[in-house]
């Protein structure tokens, strides 16, 4: 089929690209880098023309409640409405595990988006997953001053983006299901553990502080709410795996 991929040059979002032409779809993709502004509807009915499935993965990097609502309500209404226009049959979006009852920072976004997808009007397919490895560099980098790393006191079950890109595509390919099963990783960490074994394979030699991040947010990160319930489904690559394969290949993320 023809897929259009919004935020496919990101994180998850190459690998679905790869995934889906890999598996002989025609595949496009949707960022500002190939001319698509979600937020503002630039480009987006010519980038539909004869789509039959958008899998969204477009995201934005901030802990400002405000800034991740706006986006995530601008850029869904957008692209739902392009896609009435376009005739598009079914929309995959992907969301974060354990984010109900959150009302702040990059979870309320998301929870805003969700709404948005249930009630536009398109055929969808919703899937939750945990943070992927690459969340752990993004932290570093997001969270170091001088010799300090400031990380949140978060539990997480990381789980490999080119799995989640494969969830997503096997989900556009079954056709609209509503919610889905969540997918975590195969292991349950604490974010300043995996922080300390990416600093120590990288040689960076930093102090790393745990702060307890304010909000329902924070409490979400800290009280386990971010760990799939019993029944998900579970990833096959372990944060300490992905590291070896970064290793491998000179530091690409995989």
């Amino acid at each position: 089929m023809r897929i259009a991929v919004a935020g496919g040059t990101g994180t998850v979002g190459r690998h679905v690209v790869e995934v889906a032409e890999a598996r002989g779809h025609e595949v496009s993709s949707m960022s500002r880098a190939d001319g698509v502004d979600l937020v503002n509807g630039r480009g987006l009915a010519q980038a539909l023309q004869g789509v039959e499935a958008v899998i969204d993965v477009s995201g934005i990097q901030t802990t400002s409640t405000k800034k991740a609502v706006d986006f995530f309500t601008n850029a869904t209404q957008n692209l739902l409405a392009a896609e009435k226009q376009a005739g598009v049959k079914h929309h995959v979006a992907l969301s974060i595990v354990g984010i109900d009852g959150s009302t702040s920072g990059l979870y309320a976004g998301k929870l805003v988006q969700e709404d948005e997808v249930r009630h536009g009007g398109i055929p969808w397919t919703l899937l939750r997953s945990t943070q992927f490895h690459e969340f752990v560099p993004l932290a570093v980098k997001i969270g170091t001053v001088g010799p300090l790393v400031n990380v949140p006191k978060m539990f997480t079950q990381p789980v490999a983006a080119r799995e989640v890109a494969e969830a997503l595509v096997a989900a556009a390919e079954a056709g609209p299901q509503g919610r889905i099963t969540d997918l975590g990783g195969p292991r349950t960490e604490q974010l300043a553990d995996l922080v300390r074994a990416y600093l120590a394979r990288t040689g960076q030699r930093k102090k790393i502080l745990e702060a307890v991040l304010p909000g329902s947010m924070g409490k979400a990160m800290r009280s386990g709410a971010l760990i799939p319930a019993p029944g998900a489904a579970v990833g096959r690559q372990t944060f300490s795996e992905w590291l070896e394969t970064r290793d491998a290949d000179g530091g690409r993320n995989h």
